[in-house]
């Protein structure tokens, strides 16, 4: 784990007996967690067909909001917690200290993945964001606000699980590319340093005489 925190305790996401962090094997089969892509996908898209089409069976708003807010839900928690870890092989997640700040720690370890799965896997995390912003400006514009509302808070459950994503495959090579160059400049100033102010060392005489 890229980015583990020391002295924190490792909580495991799943029983013992699960599969470690990281170490799931792909094969070489088509997909090695069908059960995982298909929870991963039909949360998120349940929740967008039930808001396209609550208004056509129920004219009941609770009734609506409820049903998309319990499908939001299960979706953030499915992919933060589970399809995450086992389709791409990251995880992100949060902690307050004794101090009560809070810590976010995101961890990578893609060395197995399967393409089908993290093809999926990506195209469904950027996919209902992007649907959300723009049933957001549908609201905007048709002066929606109570829809607004609901489709705020599905903005900000997939835009976390996105965020968090995003920053886990691409923080730790950020992070590494920083302290590469760091190091590389560090070496070239001392280098450069002692080249310059270091005093070349006096020439030994010889003792012995001219015969």
């Amino acid at each position: 784990m890229n980015s583990a925190t020391p002295g924190v305790p490792q909580v495991p996401l799943l029983d013992d007996d699960t599969i470690a962090f990281g170490e799931e094997d792909n094969a070489n089969k088509q997909f090695v967690h069908p059960y995982i892509v298909f929870f991963h996908l039909i949360f998120r898209s349940s929740a967008i067909v039930v808001y396209i089409l609550c208004g056509w069976f129920s004219d009941s708003f609770i009734a609506s909001f409820v049903l998309v807010i319990l499908l939001l839900s299960a979706d953030f928690w499915t992919v933060k917690n589970i399809s995450g870890r086992l389709l791409v092989g990251l995880r992100w997640w949060n902690y307050v200290d004794d101090d009560g700040k809070s810590h976010w720690v995101f961890e990578s370890k893609q060395n197995r993945v399967n393409r089908n799965e993290s093809r999926l896997f990506w195209l469904g995390l950027i996919l209902c964001p992007m649907i959300w912003s723009g049933f957001f400006i549908i609201c905007l514009f048709g002066l929606k606000f109570k829809w607004m509302l609901l489709v705020l808070i599905a903005l900000t459950l997939t835009g976390a699980n996105l965020y968090g994503y995003v920053k886990c495959k691409f923080g730790a090579k950020e992070n590494l590319k920083s302290a590469t160059t760091d190091f590389v400049k560090k070496q070239i100033l001392q280098n450069a340093t002692s080249f310059m102010f270091t005093q070349p060392a006096p020439p030994t005489t010889s003792n012995t005489g001219v015969v």
